[in-house]
């Protein structure tokens, strides 16, 4: 039962590390990997020597934090307060409403955003223009940009992420409950001393994976958003590579990109792993 997940990793994940080798030569498709010239860590001094790759790295953090700060404590708190609905109907036609927007394309959800904030027909500008405000062109304001793409991703994938906590909770012995209950403890008081501990080691598992991944936002959604007038705070590595690397042909270039953004990524996995291990004795390996 294993056999088709090994092989998926295999092919799509370890095999294609072997490509990583023309981040260290001066790639041309007609030579292919074996006959294009060595040229060690050329392009690695470049990518230290743009400023444009300091612009984009900064936007990859920025936007990466927000996220893990508002994007990663939503699902927990919504499997909580789905966990206290004791209507099984309401519960599971409500769980299947928040689930559908993670089954929604980002060109579908990019576009009801950008309708959703349009200065002549969006809804959120009818109602600043309802209490007398002008509008607001939020798609070309740099300082919104950051917030969309948050905001957006939290209401896309907030429902999904439920699942792993509910799952969880659901795992909960009742007699801890019960027991709660008899020494005169509330919901709340119940939520914070047997609830949460209990879903902890899952919660952490999640940040652990979730930081390993720190510096991969997702092409799509960024891609389908972004435009000229946001791009200083907006473009970030996913979609500075695709216009780099796939339009201009600086394959080498962006591969060298692609390997930094790992490098990074093992390394705060590795301490974020360590860090938890020792404060909290939960960990992912």
């Amino acid at each position: 039962m294993i056999v088709p997940g090994l092989l998926f990793f295999v092919v799509f994940k370890y095999i294609p590390l072997a490509g990583s080798i023309i981040a260290f030569q001066d790639y041309n498709v007609f030579d292919g990997v074996f006959g294009s010239k060595f040229v060690g860590m050329k392009h690695f001094d470049n990518l230290f020597a743009y400023p444009e790759f300091y612009r984009v790295f900064k936007n990859t953090l920025l936007i990466s934090f927000y996220q893990l700060l508002f994007g990663f404590p939503a699902p927990i708190a919504l499997a909580l307060l789905l966990n206290e609905v004791r209507k099984m109907m309401f519960k599971r036609t409500l769980q299947t409403v928040l689930y559908l927007p993670h089954f929604i394309s980002w060109v579908i959800v990019g576009g009801l955003v950008i309708n959703f904030l349009s200065p002549s027909t969006g809804l959120l500008n009818d109602v600043i223009k309802w209490f007398g405000g002008e509008p607001v062109f939020f798609m070309q304001e740099p300082d919104y940009f950051r917030s969309i793409i948050v905001i957006s991703s939290i209401w896309k994938e907030v429902g999904w992420g439920t699942i792993i906590y509910l799952a969880a909770i659901a795992g909960i012995n009742p007699d801890l409950y019960e027991a709660a209950e008899v020494d005169g403890a509330g919901k709340w008081r119940q939520t914070i001393s047997i609830t949460i501990p209990s879903i902890l080691p899952t919660i952490m598992v999640m940040l652990l994976l979730r930081i390993g991944n720190i510096l991969d936002l997702g092409f799509e959604q960024i891609y389908t958003l972004l435009n000229p007038l946001v791009t200083e705070t907006g473009e970030v590595f996913d979609t500075y590579i695709y216009r780099v690397g796939l339009l201009g042909a600086q394959y080498s270039y962006t591969t060298a990109i692609g390997l930094f953004k790992s490098v990074i990524g093992f390394v705060l996995l590795i301490g974020a792993n360590f860090i938890s291990r020792r404060t909290t004795g939960n960990s992912i390996y």
